[in-house]
């Protein structure tokens, strides 16, 4: 586990010293005026004593500090929790300060941060205390709605209220290794429960967190993520589309619609991770449905082209789990959110149809894809790749927008399964291929698709 840092100190690992070794560059935020009783609203003997001996401890008058700061050349407000301040314990004066910092985001157009290390809701201000994460909740809404980004750090430890609303409700979500993580903290956990299970590493297996990061690599990775999610046009104007990407495979479209099936199903075929890196010139990726799931076969995040930010979503030419579908609606609410394009490359057999992905609620996970992608207020654009197998494909298909490589098929159904349901002996399927009019060149003529894209550098 990594050495838990004060909240200065995450602070500086953010905002540290400059090239020229001039001090962190961080604004702190004034303090609203403290109009708390004496032992707080509940009374409760012996607190101004324990907030005494906190500060005295810490050097710091509340287990929160706010202020602005340039993290990787963009503006942000951070907000770093000190632990050693009750346990970073939010309270009726943390609230006042959260509140002060997100209006201050809002009315300056910034992207939040919080560094996050608490132990939940402080005891000694009861249902008070509790209420301040309804209050913390409506500003990030409120902050959501102003399509400004928000990013989570989370330390050691992060459980209760903090990680279930500045936390786990942040856009991107990072942790340090070895961060205890989860709502229930270590002292009110089931004496069986399974200690993994609330570490950084494990949330992120389960998809809750997009990636674990070494604090030396902290300002860089924060900083490029906030480069790409303060990229957008959010209440600016109309979004231009993204360019779909050159083909990278075959250049001449196939003769027939088995030679379509055939070219797409090539193992050698180029797959999306040969496409996201010849189209983008950096990206991040995110991790996860949210709901306890993650899918290898779809990758999601943002990346830069010609300089500006561009999401993505993308198949690897396997069956699609449930929570590759959810990922990808999330990812595109988010780029929605915050004015910025969508990619999505099209490449899977069909959705994962086994007994798990009905347990899992594929039929719901697609739904609420189709329902992202009809909704986007930002251009989605789609690039048919590989394999179009029926609607679990389509589900991650722009309506208009929608392009292919001369190596690709898309089709009601696989051929084979069309021969089938069809009840035609196995060696029709080729000819059933065919009648599914499953080209590049069919789609166009159909009007499924806008046009077959050039091979790159053709």
């Amino acid at each position: 586990m990594t050495e838990r840092m004060s909240a200065r100190q995450a602070i500086a690992s953010l905002a540290g010293a400059t090239p020229q070794g001039a001090p962190v560059a961080f604004t702190e935020l004034p303090a609203p005026k403290d109009t708390s009783a004496p032992d707080g609203p509940l009374g409760w003997q012996g607190y101004d004593e324990s907030r005494a001996r906190a500060a005295s401890r810490t050097g710091e008058d509340e287990s929160v500090i706010c202020g602005t700061a340039r993290v990787g050349g963009t503006e942000a407000v951070l907000i770093s929790f000190e632990f050693g301040y009750l346990g970073g314990s939010l309270g009726e004066r943390t609230g006042d300060r959260l509140e002060a910092a997100y209006t201050h985001a809002r009315e300056r157009r910034l992207p939040v941060v919080s560094l996050i290390a608490t132990g939940g809701s402080r005891m000694q201000e009861g249902m008070l205390a509790l209420l301040q994460l309804q209050r913390v909740a409506g500003q990030s809404a409120l902050t959501r709605a102003a399509g400004l980004p928000q990013i989570a750090v989370v330390r050691d430890p992060t459980t209760g209220g903090g990680w279930a609303t500045l936390g786990a409700g942040a856009d991107v979500i990072l942790a340090l290794p070895g961060a205890q993580i989860g709502f229930a903290g270590s002292r009110v956990r089931p004496p069986d429960a399974d200690p993994y299970a609330y570490t950084a590493e494990a949330q992120l297996t389960a998809g809750h967190i997009d990636a674990v990061v070494a604090p030396e690599e902290l300002r860089d990775t924060v900083g490029r993520w906030l480069g790409l999610l303060t990229g957008g046009t959010a209440g600016a104007g109309p979004v231009p589309a993204a360019e779909p990407p050159a083909a990278l495979g075959r250049a001449a479209p196939p003769a027939t619609g088995w030679d379509a099936v055939t070219l797409a199903r090539d193992p050698r075929r180029p797959r999306a991770e040969a496409y996201l890196d010849a189209y983008f010139t950096s990206r991040e990726s995110v991790n996860g449905d949210r709901a306890g799931g993650t899918d290898p076969g779809t990758l999601c995040g943002f990346g830069t082209r010609d300089g500006r930010t561009v999401a993505y979503a993308a198949q690897c030419g396997t069956a699609t789990l449930p929570a590759g579908y959810r990922t990808a609606a999330r990812l595109i609410r988010l780029a929605d959110r915050l004015g910025l394009p969508v990619l999505t490359l099209i490449d899977t057999p069909g959705a994962a149809n086994d007994a798990e992905a009905e347990r899992a609620g594929a039929g719901a996970a697609i739904a609420d894809l189709f329902a992202a992608v009809a909704s986007a207020r930002v251009p989605v654009t789609s690039l048919l790749i590989g394999e179009g197998g029926s609607g679990g494909a389509l589900a991650l298909a722009a309506p208009g927008n929608t392009w292919a490589t001369p190596d690709s098929y898309f089709s009601v159904i696989a051929p084979e399964l069309a021969t089938a349901i069809l009840k035609r002996p196995p060696e029709e399927t080729r000819a059933t291929a065919g009648q599914l009019k499953v080209r590049p060149q069919d789609l166009v003529s159909l009007g499924v698709i806008r046009g077959i894209v050039p091979v790159a550098g053709a």
